[in-house]
């Protein structure tokens, strides 16, 4: 899978692309990210990106010439890309955007930066706005990582255990359960006992518990979406009842 990825600070990606899964997964040409700075597209000798909003107003907005001339320059780079402008108006990126995006072979990612970008890049020149969350960055360098490493590890070959991404945590819309490894007894807090008991039927049922409670507790909104099957409705009984 290819990702190109528009923005001014470049700089911004190297550590990260070179360390952990995303540094393995490039080396051994699972992923392909490249990088092109903004600034080379910039009409003027100052490679000026932003200017001042029309109509007044706080900072700067990022110029149309230098992004689409970008867009342009890296299209033909490869398959037919989703263009892709990482912006807190988009729509949120969940666990489902990340295995869309992974069924496609390109995805060009554009870092807006300052009070945001021209709308008119946003109206004509990319297929769709994402957004990581309701809180705002200084860049969308951070976030196109994020979306980098999330559809990443789901790519074949990427994590050393290829069951690892249905089991984590939204691939349904629940919690993982929790984990626990040595010590087994850490400053008296101890690993629990079914755990420890190598029944792989208890220890699945304790398991799946653990997850339904938790998302209730911590993440209703995703709860409120759970279809519970019969053993699901007795397991978070059974919680109810042994809860202190």
């Amino acid at each position: 899978m290819i990702f190109d990825i528009l923005t001014i600070f470049p700089g911004i990606f190297e550590s990260p692309l070179r360390e952990s899964i995303l540094g393995k997964a490039c080396q051994r040409g699972i992923l392909t990210v490249r990088l092109h700075n903004i600034r080379d597209y910039a009409p003027d000798k100052h490679q000026m990106t932003d200017d001042r909003p029309f109509g007044g107003g706080e900072g700067m907005v990022m110029k149309p010439e230098p992004i689409v001339g970008a867009l342009e320059a890296v299209s033909p780079l490869g398959p037919t890309p989703h263009v892709v402008l990482l912006s807190p108006q988009g729509r949120l990126f969940t666990q489902d955007v990340a295995r869309r995006f992974r069924t496609m072979p390109r995805l060009v990612l554009v870092c807006g930066r300052y009070e945001g970008v021209d709308e008119r890049v946003a109206e004509h020149f990319v297929d769709e706005e994402i957004s990581i969350g309701d809180f705002i960055l200084t860049g969308g360098e951070l976030a196109a990582l994020v979306i980098v490493d999330a559809v990443a590890r789901l790519l074949p070959g990427v994590l050393g255990n290829e069951a690892s991404p249905e089991a984590e945590s939204f691939a349904e819309p629940v919690l993982e359960h929790p984990h626990y490894t040595r010590p087994r007894d850490f400053r008296g807090y101890k690993v629990p006992e079914v755990l420890l008991s190598g029944d792989h039927e208890r220890i699945r049922r304790w398991r799946r518990m653990q997850a339904l409670a938790r998302t209730r507790a911590r993440r209703p909104d995703l709860f409120s979406r759970l279809v519970l099957s019969e053993e699901d409705r007795k397991l978070l009984d059974e919680y109810d009842r042994l809860a202190p």
